[in-house]
Protein backbone atom coordinates (compact mmCIF):
# COMPACT_ATOMS: atom_id res chain seq x y z
CA UNK A 1 0.00 0.00 0.00
CA UNK A 2 1.85 3.10 -1.32
CA UNK A 3 1.51 5.94 1.74
CA UNK A 4 1.92 9.60 1.03
CA UNK A 5 3.54 11.57 3.25
CA UNK A 6 1.46 14.75 2.38
CA UNK A 7 -1.07 15.96 -0.32
CA UNK A 8 0.75 16.81 -3.81
CA UNK A 9 0.62 20.25 -4.26
CA UNK A 10 1.26 22.86 -6.87
CA UNK A 11 4.15 25.58 -6.47
CA UNK A 12 5.82 28.75 -7.61
CA UNK A 13 9.49 29.89 -8.21
CA UNK A 14 12.32 31.68 -9.86
CA UNK A 15 13.79 30.02 -13.14
CA UNK A 16 17.45 29.57 -12.67
CA UNK A 17 20.13 28.27 -15.35
CA UNK A 18 22.43 26.66 -13.91
CA UNK A 19 25.02 26.20 -17.11
CA UNK A 20 25.07 29.70 -18.94
CA UNK A 21 28.82 28.73 -19.84
CA UNK A 22 27.73 24.94 -21.35
CA UNK A 23 28.94 23.62 -24.59
CA UNK A 24 25.62 23.47 -25.33
CA UNK A 25 25.62 27.30 -26.19
CA UNK A 26 21.26 27.32 -26.41
CA UNK A 27 22.10 28.14 -22.78
CA UNK A 28 23.57 31.22 -23.65
CA UNK A 29 22.22 34.30 -24.53
CA UNK A 30 23.75 35.43 -27.67
CA UNK A 31 23.24 31.75 -29.49
CA UNK A 32 19.70 31.51 -27.99
CA UNK A 33 19.00 34.65 -29.64
CA UNK A 34 20.54 33.73 -33.08
CA UNK A 35 17.88 31.08 -33.24
CA UNK A 36 14.90 33.33 -32.47
CA UNK A 37 14.68 33.13 -28.44
CA UNK A 38 14.45 36.12 -25.90
CA UNK A 39 17.11 35.03 -24.19
CA UNK A 40 19.48 31.79 -22.72
CA UNK A 41 17.51 28.63 -22.00
CA UNK A 42 16.99 27.10 -18.73
CA UNK A 43 17.78 23.30 -19.48
CA UNK A 44 14.67 21.14 -19.74
CA UNK A 45 16.22 18.86 -17.39
CA UNK A 46 15.39 21.55 -14.96
CA UNK A 47 12.40 22.65 -16.68
CA UNK A 48 11.13 19.31 -16.01
CA UNK A 49 12.32 18.63 -12.43
CA UNK A 50 10.37 21.88 -11.76
CA UNK A 51 7.24 19.76 -12.64
CA UNK A 52 8.72 16.65 -10.26
CA UNK A 53 9.39 18.74 -7.36
CA UNK A 54 5.66 18.52 -5.77
CA UNK A 55 6.28 14.67 -5.99
CA UNK A 56 9.24 14.63 -3.95
CA UNK A 57 7.72 17.44 -1.10
CA UNK A 58 4.85 15.13 -1.41
CA UNK A 59 6.46 11.33 -1.37
CA UNK A 60 10.09 11.61 -0.24
CA UNK A 61 12.52 8.87 -0.46
CA UNK A 62 9.45 6.92 -1.47
CA UNK A 63 9.43 8.59 -5.27
CA UNK A 64 13.22 8.52 -5.18
CA UNK A 65 12.63 4.96 -4.59
CA UNK A 66 10.45 3.89 -7.30
CA UNK A 67 8.74 7.11 -9.08
CA UNK A 68 8.32 7.01 -12.63
CA UNK A 69 7.96 11.31 -14.54
CA UNK A 70 6.75 11.86 -18.18
CA UNK A 71 7.99 15.02 -18.87
CA UNK A 72 7.46 17.13 -22.25
CA UNK A 73 9.22 20.53 -22.91
CA UNK A 74 6.67 22.40 -25.32
CA UNK A 75 8.22 26.31 -24.74
CA UNK A 76 10.97 27.93 -23.26
CA UNK A 77 11.63 29.03 -19.52
CA UNK A 78 14.11 32.24 -19.91
CA UNK A 79 16.41 32.83 -16.44
CA UNK A 80 15.67 34.65 -13.35
CA UNK A 81 11.42 34.00 -14.72
CA UNK A 82 8.72 33.82 -12.32
CA UNK A 83 6.91 30.61 -13.24
CA UNK A 84 3.41 28.49 -11.24
CA UNK A 85 3.50 24.62 -11.33
CA UNK A 86 -0.49 23.71 -11.13
CA UNK A 87 -0.49 19.94 -10.65
CA UNK A 88 -4.19 17.88 -11.18
CA UNK A 89 -4.06 14.99 -8.20
CA UNK A 90 -5.89 11.52 -8.66
CA UNK A 91 -4.84 8.03 -6.25
CA UNK A 92 -0.79 8.29 -6.38
CA UNK A 93 -0.31 10.37 -9.16
CA UNK A 94 -0.75 13.99 -10.42
CA UNK A 95 -0.26 15.73 -13.66
CA UNK A 96 1.42 18.95 -14.08
CA UNK A 97 1.65 21.90 -16.03
CA UNK A 98 4.49 24.81 -16.11
CA UNK A 99 3.56 28.29 -17.04
CA UNK A 100 5.48 31.54 -17.47
CA UNK A 101 4.92 34.78 -18.69
CA UNK A 102 1.12 33.43 -20.13
CA UNK A 103 2.80 30.38 -21.76
CA UNK A 104 2.53 26.73 -21.12
CA UNK A 105 6.01 25.45 -21.19
CA UNK A 106 6.10 22.55 -20.03
CA UNK A 107 3.71 19.17 -18.60
CA UNK A 108 4.24 15.89 -16.53
CA UNK A 109 2.54 13.26 -15.75
CA UNK A 110 4.16 11.73 -12.57
CA UNK A 111 3.50 8.03 -10.82
CA UNK A 112 4.51 6.86 -7.69
CA UNK A 113 4.28 3.12 -8.52
CA UNK A 114 3.33 0.45 -5.75
CA UNK A 115 6.57 -1.10 -7.28
CA UNK A 116 8.94 -0.26 -9.15
CA UNK A 117 9.37 -2.43 -13.03
CA UNK A 118 12.37 -5.04 -12.91
CA UNK A 119 15.38 -2.95 -13.68
CA UNK A 120 17.63 -2.60 -16.62
CA UNK A 121 20.90 -4.90 -16.03
CA UNK A 122 24.32 -3.72 -16.79
CA UNK A 123 25.82 -4.33 -20.07
CA UNK A 124 29.65 -4.00 -19.05
CA UNK A 125 29.84 -1.49 -22.18
CA UNK A 126 33.44 0.12 -22.93
CA UNK A 127 33.71 3.25 -21.17
CA UNK A 128 34.76 6.61 -22.72
CA UNK A 129 38.13 7.66 -22.22
CA UNK A 130 39.00 11.18 -20.96
CA UNK A 131 40.40 11.43 -24.48
CA UNK A 132 37.33 10.75 -26.54
CA UNK A 133 37.48 12.01 -30.18
CA UNK A 134 33.56 12.62 -30.56
CA UNK A 135 32.40 12.73 -34.36
CA UNK A 136 30.56 15.83 -35.48
CA UNK A 137 26.48 15.17 -35.38
CA UNK A 138 24.99 14.02 -38.45
CA UNK A 139 23.07 11.21 -39.60
CA UNK A 140 25.33 9.56 -41.01
CA UNK A 141 27.35 9.44 -37.22
CA UNK A 142 24.50 8.79 -35.54
CA UNK A 143 23.32 5.69 -37.41
CA UNK A 144 26.84 4.64 -37.31
CA UNK A 145 26.84 5.10 -33.28
CA UNK A 146 23.11 3.82 -33.32
CA UNK A 147 24.39 0.04 -35.17
CA UNK A 148 27.64 -0.32 -33.33
CA UNK A 149 26.56 0.88 -30.21
CA UNK A 150 28.09 3.81 -27.76
CA UNK A 151 30.36 4.02 -25.05
CA UNK A 152 29.32 3.82 -21.28
CA UNK A 153 30.18 7.96 -19.40
CA UNK A 154 30.77 7.91 -15.44
CA UNK A 155 29.55 10.32 -13.41
CA UNK A 156 30.11 11.61 -9.77
CA UNK A 157 27.26 12.79 -7.98
CA UNK A 158 28.53 15.24 -5.22
CA UNK A 159 27.45 18.66 -3.72
CA UNK A 160 30.30 20.69 -5.88
CA UNK A 161 28.39 19.59 -9.50
CA UNK A 162 27.09 22.64 -11.47
CA UNK A 163 22.97 20.64 -11.23
CA UNK A 164 23.40 19.91 -7.15
CA UNK A 165 21.27 22.37 -7.20
CA UNK A 166 17.95 23.29 -9.36
CA UNK A 167 17.27 26.63 -7.67
CA UNK A 168 19.20 29.39 -6.98
CA UNK A 169 18.14 29.29 -2.90
CA UNK A 170 18.82 25.69 -2.04
CA UNK A 171 16.52 26.37 0.78
CA UNK A 172 13.90 26.22 -1.67
CA UNK A 173 14.49 22.90 -2.84
CA UNK A 174 12.62 19.83 -1.32
CA UNK A 175 14.18 18.44 1.59
CA UNK A 176 16.11 15.34 0.62
CA UNK A 177 17.41 17.12 -2.28
CA UNK A 178 19.27 19.78 -0.51
CA UNK A 179 22.94 19.27 -0.70
CA UNK A 180 24.03 22.69 1.87
CA UNK A 181 24.67 20.87 5.12
CA UNK A 182 21.52 21.66 6.99
CA UNK A 183 19.74 19.28 9.00
CA UNK A 184 16.93 19.08 6.58
CA UNK A 185 19.67 18.18 3.61
CA UNK A 186 19.12 14.49 2.89
CA UNK A 187 22.20 15.29 0.09
CA UNK A 188 20.42 12.88 -2.39
CA UNK A 189 21.11 13.56 -6.33
CA UNK A 190 18.36 15.28 -7.55
CA UNK A 191 16.43 14.98 -10.65
CA UNK A 192 18.26 17.58 -13.01
CA UNK A 193 21.07 15.92 -11.84
CA UNK A 194 20.43 12.45 -13.08
CA UNK A 195 18.22 13.35 -16.36
CA UNK A 196 21.48 15.76 -16.83
CA UNK A 197 23.50 12.54 -17.02
CA UNK A 198 21.71 11.61 -19.74
CA UNK A 199 21.98 14.67 -21.28
CA UNK A 200 25.45 14.91 -20.85
CA UNK A 201 26.06 11.56 -22.11
CA UNK A 202 24.08 12.03 -25.17
CA UNK A 203 26.18 15.51 -25.90
CA UNK A 204 29.67 13.23 -25.30
CA UNK A 205 29.20 10.91 -28.02
CA UNK A 206 29.10 13.15 -30.96
CA UNK A 207 29.90 16.94 -31.05
CA UNK A 208 26.67 18.88 -31.56
CA UNK A 209 25.82 22.56 -30.21
CA UNK A 210 23.31 24.08 -29.92
CA UNK A 211 20.83 21.03 -29.34
CA UNK A 212 17.53 20.57 -27.53
CA UNK A 213 16.13 18.07 -25.07
CA UNK A 214 12.40 17.70 -25.16
CA UNK A 215 11.03 14.82 -23.56
CA UNK A 216 12.00 12.14 -20.82
CA UNK A 217 10.84 8.86 -19.60
CA UNK A 218 12.11 8.57 -16.45
CA UNK A 219 12.09 5.56 -13.69
CA UNK A 220 13.69 5.64 -10.33
CA UNK A 221 15.32 2.71 -9.11
CA UNK A 222 17.03 3.71 -5.96
CA UNK A 223 17.78 7.08 -3.77
CA UNK A 224 21.49 8.02 -5.02
CA UNK A 225 23.75 9.09 -1.88
CA UNK A 226 26.41 12.04 -1.52
CA UNK A 227 29.52 11.32 -3.50
CA UNK A 228 28.63 8.50 -5.17
CA UNK A 229 30.11 7.47 -8.07
CA UNK A 230 27.84 6.23 -11.43
CA UNK A 231 27.82 4.79 -15.03
CA UNK A 232 25.34 5.58 -18.01
CA UNK A 233 24.81 3.27 -20.78
CA UNK A 234 23.17 4.21 -23.79
CA UNK A 235 21.40 3.12 -26.77
CA UNK A 236 20.28 4.96 -29.53
CA UNK A 237 16.71 3.61 -30.46
CA UNK A 238 15.22 5.59 -33.41
CA UNK A 239 16.92 8.78 -35.70
CA UNK A 240 14.31 11.17 -37.42
CA UNK A 241 13.66 14.47 -39.49
CA UNK A 242 10.81 16.48 -38.95
CA UNK A 243 10.22 20.49 -39.71
CA UNK A 244 14.00 20.62 -40.61
CA UNK A 245 15.08 19.43 -37.52
CA UNK A 246 16.88 16.30 -36.46
CA UNK A 247 15.94 13.80 -34.03
CA UNK A 248 16.98 11.11 -31.68
CA UNK A 249 15.13 8.59 -29.34
CA UNK A 250 17.99 7.31 -26.57
CA UNK A 251 17.77 5.24 -23.63
CA UNK A 252 19.73 5.93 -20.73
CA UNK A 253 20.21 3.39 -17.65
CA UNK A 254 22.63 4.49 -14.97
CA UNK A 255 24.20 2.36 -12.46
CA UNK A 256 26.37 2.60 -9.08
CA UNK A 257 29.80 1.99 -9.97
CA UNK A 258 30.49 -0.19 -7.51
CA UNK A 259 27.52 -2.38 -7.55
CA UNK A 260 26.08 -2.12 -10.62
CA UNK A 261 22.53 -1.43 -9.23
CA UNK A 262 20.23 0.39 -11.56
CA UNK A 263 19.31 3.76 -10.03
CA UNK A 264 17.76 5.52 -12.59
CA UNK A 265 16.37 5.10 -16.49
CA UNK A 266 15.84 7.55 -18.88
CA UNK A 267 14.30 7.24 -22.86
CA UNK A 268 14.96 10.83 -24.11
CA UNK A 269 13.97 12.63 -26.77
CA UNK A 270 16.24 15.46 -28.22
CA UNK A 271 16.93 17.37 -31.12
CA UNK A 272 20.50 16.73 -32.08
CA UNK A 273 20.71 18.92 -35.18
CA UNK A 274 18.64 21.99 -35.37
CA UNK A 275 17.62 23.65 -38.90
CA UNK A 276 19.09 26.55 -39.86
CA UNK A 277 18.27 29.74 -39.57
Amino acid sequence: MVTMNNKVKGWSGEAFNQVPDSDNRIHSDEVAKAYGFTGALVPGVTVSTYLIHPAVEAWGNDWLERGYAHARVQSPLYDHARFDVEVTEAEDQYHGELKSEGRLCAVADVLLPRAAPPAPAYRGDSRMSDDHLAPTASRESMESLRKSGCPAKTFLWSAEHEMATYLRKQSQMSAPLRTDGSPQAGGFANPSFLLGCANRHFAAVAKMSPWIHLETKSQNYAAVPMNMPLISEMTIVDLFEKKGHEFADCVFNIFRDDTKECVFSVEQRAIYRMRET
